[in-house]
This record gives C-alpha cells, structure tokens and sequence, in this order.
C-alpha cells in the first residue's frame, strides 16, 4: 500500500509540474511552450519505467510474462498427474512380471538362472522404489529466510533474500533452491542439493531395470509378435471365406451346420492377453531405455565435470566472455572427475561404493549448501 501511495503522490507532482508548463495567453511562444511540454512528457513517461539494465532479453522476457505463468502452474498441477502416471505404469510392469514372466521362468529355466533373475529384479526395484520416493519427499534445501551471515552472492529479485552461490529461483514451487539443477515434473519437486542423488539414482537404476527387462523379453517379444499376426490373418479368414462352388455353400449355410459344432478357437482370451502384455511390456521399456538412457548420461557428464544443468548454461556464457578477453574460465567446483563422484555420492572410504551406492542409502550430502569455499577430500583433489 506504501509503494502505491508513493507511486500515486509521484504521478501527482509530475502532472502538476506538466500543468505549470501548459501553454496560457501568449501565442509567439506557443511552438516552444509545444515542443517543451512534448519533451517533458516523454520525460514523466520514461521516468516511470527507465532502468539503464533495459535491454531487448527483458522486454522479451516481459511480454512472455504471462506464458511463463501459464506453464508454471501447469506444470505445478500437472506434476501431480505425472507422478501418478509414473506409478501406475511401473506398477503395471511389475504385474506383467509377476503374472506372466516369474511363473514361465520358474517352468523353464535352470536354477541358476533363475536365482540371477529373482535377485537381480528384485534389487533393481527396491533400488528405484526407494529412491523415488526419497527424491519426491526430500525437500532440495532453501536458504534461511531469516537474516544470517551466510556467504551471498546477490539478492534473489523474487524472494529479496541474500542468494549463495548456485542457488536459483525456481518460479514453480516459488523459492530459492540450493544448487538447483532443474524442476522435474515427474518427482513433482525440484532437483537440488539434498535430493539430486536420489533423483540421478533413480534414473540410473531405472533405466537398467528397463534394458534388463528389454533384453530379457526380446525373444518373448518376437514370439509374440508373430503370434499376434497369426491371429489376425485366422480372424481374416474367419470372417471372410473366398467364394467358390464350396465357399459359396459355406457362405449360405450357418456356421457349425455343417460340422455339427463350432470349432474351438486357436488361441485362448488368456493366451492373447498373454502376448499382448508382453509386446507392452518390451515396448515401454524399451523406450524409457533410449529416452530415460540419454538422460542418465547427460547427467552423469553434468556430474563429472561439477555442474548442475543451469550452471552448464552459466559456465558456456562465461567460457565465451573470457575467451573474448584472453581468459581462461575454471569452473570453481569442480574436483576432478574421479572426486566430483566421491563428492557426489559423498564416499569417504572405500566401503562406502558398496553401503551408499549399490544399496539403498539415507545419507544427506556433503556440505550445507549454503557455503562452497571448502574442498573435501584436500590430499587428493586437483589444484584449481
């Protein structure tokens, strides 16, 4: 109420001042009073929305404004959905398995293979279950809203608060998050500091549940395939018989008036079901394999040069800028890539690859967040 109040009194003396220059009884001057009271009406309008940072990026940015909220809170709402979708797609793979792959495993494969099976499977989905749910309900990290002395380096436009170094404002859950790498519409969450293992570590391990079930159903797959063309061309046939000195007795006369009964069907409603399933079930992984499998990769670049996605675009800018000056840019985060991976999944000891990595594990990230000035792991880091 205080700026408009301000803004309200400013406009006011400005009008009044404008009025004072209106031109009263003396014509000789009427062109000058004219030209004057023109220039300092462009004068008030500027002064109300001047700002030497004015450039063409923020007006473009303004006049899309109003799209960037329309997707904000789309994707706010429609996260929800995506995280719905999510479960019931894995939980219709994982009934597909239990359904129709285990028991056909259990009748024809030898022992070894299928302890392998069973293991293998049911590691790989506690693995995604529980980082999953890990990285929908762990919170990314804010700064504190409350004043602290905590290193900054500006002021957030948004949430006017101190911002440290690799936070940004995420304008879909409306705050600042630490070390954001991006919103995930399909965690309905962002990915920052204190949930971007979990998120990384969910893709990684869905993506080698979808190509082990990939490679394991191929053959299924091409079984099934074929049997499903068989019983189209046996429903062609069934309905449609060629016309000939027999076809054309057997048009007329009913079905099953001549051989007394219909015949059985070639395939049963639980054998097409069967092969149904297993078609969906090769499809769908196999395509979360290639779009999910490209995503896992770009990550783990991100991760083994010390970058997040928004700081990879960040770092290019400022790689050009200096480049243009002589410079060289060294990203102050970054490890070596060997260490940007200890820091990541934060290994201290050697039997950590095994408790924090292979197996489901709690354990917060290395650092607050707040600050980046330390350097773990001192003796064997790179000198930056």
């Amino acid at each position: 109420m205080r700026s408009r109040a301000r803004l309200y009194s400013s406009v006011m003396r400005l009008f009044l001042r404008w009025c004072r220059l209106c031109p009263k009884r003396s014509r000789t001057k009427v062109g000058k009073r004219v030209r004057e009271l023109w220039s300092y009406s462009r004068l008030m309008l500027r002064s109300l929305h001047f700002n030497s940072l004015t450039n063409s990026d923020v007006v473009m940015d303004s006049l899309f404004e109003p799209i960037y909220w329309l997707v904000d809170h789309l994707t706010r709402w429609f996260g929800v959905v995506f995280v719905c979708l999510v479960i019931v797609l894995t939980s219709s793979i994982l009934l597909i398995a239990y359904l129709c792959l285990l028991p056909l495993i259990f009748r024809t494969y030898s022992l070894a293979w299928i302890v392998w099976h069973v293991c293998y499977g049911h590691w790989n989905l506690v693995m995604i279950v529980f980082h999953y749910y890990k990285a929908t309900r762990t919170s990314p990290g804010s700064p504190p809203q409350m004043k602290s002395d905590m290193p900054s380096v500006s002021i957030c436009k948004r949430c006017i608060i101190p911002k440290p170094a690799r936070t940004h404002h995420c304008s879909i859950c409306n705050r600042c998050i630490l070390k954001m790498d991006h919103h995930c519409p399909w965690l309905n969450n962002c990915v920052g500091h204190f949930n971007h293992r979990y998120f990384f570590c969910f893709c990684l391990f869905l993506t080698m549940g979808c190509i082990y079930c990939s490679i394991s159903c191929r053959n299924m797959f091409i079984d099934a395939y074929y049997a499903i063309e068989r019983m189209k061309s046996m429903d062609i046939e069934k309905h449609g018989v060629a016309v000939t000195e027999v076809g054309l007795l057997y048009s007329i006369l009913p079905m099953g008036s001549i051989s007394g009964q219909t015949p059985p069907p070639p395939y049963t409603f639980r054998e097409r079901m069967f092969h149904k399933s297993i078609i969906y079930l090769w499809v769908l992984t196999s395509s979360v394999a290639l779009a999910l499998g490209g995503l896992t990769l770009w990550h783990a670049v991100l991760i083994s040069q010390g970058e997040t996605s928004i700081e990879r675009h960040i770092n290019r800018k400022e790689t050009r800028r200096l480049q243009k000056k002589g410079k060289v840019f060294r990203n102050p985060f970054n490890y070596g890539k060997f260490n940007n991976w200890k820091v990541f999944f934060r290994v201290e000891k050697r039997s950590h690859w095994l408790t924090r990595v292979l197996l489901p594990s709690g354990h917060a990230p290395y650092g607050d967040g707040l600050s980046w000035d330390y350097t773990p792991y001192r003796n064997s880091l790179m000198a930056i």
